[in-house]
């Protein structure tokens, strides 16, 4: 299994604005006639795509090889040369570069149903198993990063999510741009991933819902109905609390919540008496997820207290499951191979790990779901159930 690279260092880059520290480049076909704004490269991989891109008048260029560089250093205004294994990039993609030190992200795919912006690094959660481990830095101007790409992206995108860090760490500029996101992508459905303690601020729902985005949705962790362990899986006394508050004050206004789950040695064998108190308490809630841990981060550091074989709640899976079910909870399982799960709740099990870090086993092979199943993580270090194997 190998996971896709979405960051680096730019073998050289020519040209770029010296007045900014950054650039967003949207890449496009070298055939195309001409730019459709500044921010527009045409994308090469050969000398032979480089002449067609000049002889079409593109004087701005990123080429995918080091063989190109010399080539691009003449012939154009603006050019980005990236190391050879990042030819994935295509036509429609959108990459952020560093000028200075020339590091690079992958910001968007066009290709991939999974396109998600990181906000910030920022969080005032601490979570035991955090795939992104938050950090005390001043990352502002990645939301002015996110602004510039907005309108880059494919009108039509079926949807964009935000994750973190806590997304609302500056919640009044990241509320500008939902507000962008409506009005550039107004077909998108936007998810936004967030521990939802900001939410229990009235100035910051009102805010929120002022957007009056038509498909917005707040995604937020309860980790357990009882306040001390959830408190204890997000290292956060009163995070409890503030989260319950956020969520009713998001609902009180009618916006869009769901409710995620981790699923680890602290959360899964009362997953079943959560989920009968989430139907009884929340049943008001737009959708629960149910998930299986990345084994990442803050995972690994605490894999021994956090790791649990999926086979070894299974039981109390189902029953969750049947018990959101029958309170007419819209429910999904995120992130485990179908192997692991009992027939019954196949219905509910989404392939929702990104596809830029999702693999699958050699035993995967010849196994009927494999075209249905979720696989696996490729980040970080995969621990693997007992119940994997191939269904006939």
């Amino acid at each position: 299994m190998t996971k896709l690279q979405l960051s680096g260092t730019a073998i050289e880059c020519y040209g770029l604005d010296p007045s900014r520290e950054r650039s967003v480049v949207r890449l496009n076909q070298p055939d195309r006639s001409s730019a459709v704004s500044p921010f527009d490269f045409a994308v090469v991989r050969t000398i032979e795509e480089l002449g067609r891109a000049l002889l079409h008048n593109w004087r701005s260029v990123l080429g995918l090889g080091d063989e190109l560089a010399p080539l691009l250093a003449e012939g154009t205004e603006r050019s980005i040369v990236l190391p050879k294994h990042f030819d994935y990039l295509v036509p429609g993609d959108v990459i952020g570069i560093q000028h200075a030190s020339k590091r690079f992200r992958s910001l968007y795919r066009h290709g991939s149903k999974h396109n998600s912006f990181l906000v910030t690094e920022r969080c005032n959660n601490y979570c035991l198993m955090c795939s992104q481990p938050p950090k005390s830095v001043d990352d502002s101007w990645i939301l002015d990063e996110i602004s510039e790409s907005l309108p880059l992206l494919d009108k039509e995108l079926p949807a964009l999510t935000f994750t973190g860090g806590e997304p609302l760490t500056n919640w009044r500029r990241f509320v500008e741009v939902m507000a962008e996101c409506r009005d550039q992508l107004p077909n998108t459905a936007v998810q936004v991933l967030t521990n939802g303690r900001a939410f229990a601020d009235s100035q910051i729902v009102d805010a929120w819902s002022s957007t009056r985005h038509p498909n917005l949705i707040a995604a937020i962790p309860v980790y357990s109905a009882v306040d001390h362990i959830h408190d204890h899986v997000v290292q956060a006394r009163g995070a409890f609390d503030e989260t319950l508050l956020g969520i009713l004050k998001l609902k009180d206004r009618r916006q869009r919540v769901e409710i995620r789950i981790v699923l680890h040695a602290l959360t899964a064998p009362a997953i079943a008496q959560t989920c009968r108190w989430l139907s009884r308490n929340f049943p008001f809630v737009d959708h629960v997820a149910i998930m299986g841990m990345e084994n990442t981060g803050f995972a690994l550091a605490n894999e021994a207290l956090l790791w649990i074989d999926p086979m070894d709640y299974r039981t109390e899976l189902t029953e969750a499951v049947e018990l959101l079910t029958a309170a007419r909870i819209n429910v999904s399982i995120y992130n485990l191979p179908r192997c692991t799960l009992d027939r019954t709740i196949w219905p509910f099990a989404v392939q929702s790990i990104s596809d830029w870090k999702n693999g699958y086993v050699e035993v995967c092979g010849s196994c009927s779901e494999r075209a249905r199943c979720g696989g696996f993580f490729t980040s970080g270090r995969t621990r693997f159930s007992r119940g994997v194997r191939a269904i006939a």
